[in-house]
């Protein structure tokens, strides 16, 4: 290609490797979107649990989804996804610390799971059953936090986020998610690694018009849809040519997220952007638990909470243990 072309379709630099978040725009297809691909960041985060196969393939798709939405945040805050379901996994919790920080952490009923590998059931909704996703974006001290909450039905992450972008924010909006294990020549074990792409319809500016959603985009709700309502054929190739990825490319170490998009969209055109590298990053730290210790529990809580002198406090995430004697606070609060 000309360098002129190069340069205006975002290629005039080496390609995106792994841990990474790469805006794109599809001009012609007024839509805009987003691919993260991740090795490994994802690898620590689930391998340091020592994961059961299925709980760390979904709680790898929430961290590619969390990713995908925390990336697009345009100040220093939090994007924080996390599920409450009765299914063998009850819990998820991902946490984006912008622009750059992903951690994540699961907990999983060991009969539970058991039970439902021997029923054959490990597919994401089944693992995370009935409850609901919530997504919260805080801004840091003294502003409002905004909170969105969706139900959870035995659905995919896939599915729960298209419901979450159509009813809470009103942008039509389409998700993949792929995550898998790859052995390379070397390796003493596999290693994760996951991709994803986000793709939304641009909002109403300019020249790019979509009709507004019907029913805060409740298709289902007879009371609150629209018969005459039709999505553009913009938006529906955009979709279309999305869902025909194989979970592979989403994976696949030697295949660049630009060379995956020139796959999907050389047609129509893809235009990409500066990529942010992402790393697994903790946000604990032992001011912030001595912190929590010291204003959360009072001096007969924390001298029972001392085992041999000590309180000792693990992080769920990064299974960093704190220790701290009890008469300690007595000093400093």
């Amino acid at each position: 290609m000309p360098d002129t072309l190069m340069s205006s379709l975002g290629l005039d630099r080496p390609e995106t490797g792994d841990d990474a978040v790469v805006p794109f725009t599809l001009d012609k297809l007024d839509t805009r979107g987003r691919s993260v691909r991740l090795g490994e960041a994802l690898d620590t985060i689930l391998s340091r649990h020592n994961y059961p196969a299925p709980v760390a393939r979904l709680l790898g798709e929430a961290v590619v989804l969390a990713s995908l939405i925390g990336s697009s945040l345009k100040f220093d805050g939090r994007f924080i996804m996390q599920t409450h379901t009765d299914g063998p996994v009850n819990l998820l919790v991902v946490d984006f610390d912008a622009p750059d920080g992903i951690r994540g952490y699961a907990r999983y009923d060991h009969e539970a799971l058991l039970k439902a590998s021997e029923e054959g059931r490990t597919k994401p909704g089944e693992l995370l059953g009935h409850g609901h996703l919530a997504m919260t974006i805080d801004q840091g001290a003294d502003m409002e936090r905004y909170q969105g909450i969706v139900a959870l039905e035995e659905e995919s992450l896939e599915e729960v986020a298209h419901t979450y972008f159509m009813q809470s924010e009103q942008i039509p909006t389409k998700v993949r998610l792929a995550v898998a294990e790859f052995m390379q020549k070397g390796d003493h074990r596999p290693h994760w690694r996951a991709g994803g792409v986000l793709i939304q319809h641009l909002p109403e500016h300019g020249q790019s018009m979509m009709a507004d959603l019907p029913g805060n985009g409740d298709f289902d709700n007879p009371d609150m849809s629209d018969p005459d309502f039709v999505e553009p054929d913009v938006w529906n190739e955009a979709k279309t040519l999305l869902m025909t990825l194989e979970d592979i490319e989403l994976a696949d170490p030697d295949l660049s997220p630009e060379r995956m998009l020139f796959r999907l969209y050389h047609e129509t055109g893809v235009r990409v952007f500066t990529p942010t590298t992402l790393v697994e990053r903790c946000t604990c730290s032992a001011d912030r638990i001595e912190d929590m210790l010291a204003t959360s529990f009072t001096p007969e809580d924390r001298e029972e909470m001392a085992v041999d002198g000590q309180i000792e406090v693990v992080c769920e995430f990064c299974s960093t243990a704190y220790h701290f004697n009890p008469h300690q606070f007595d000093a400093k609060h």
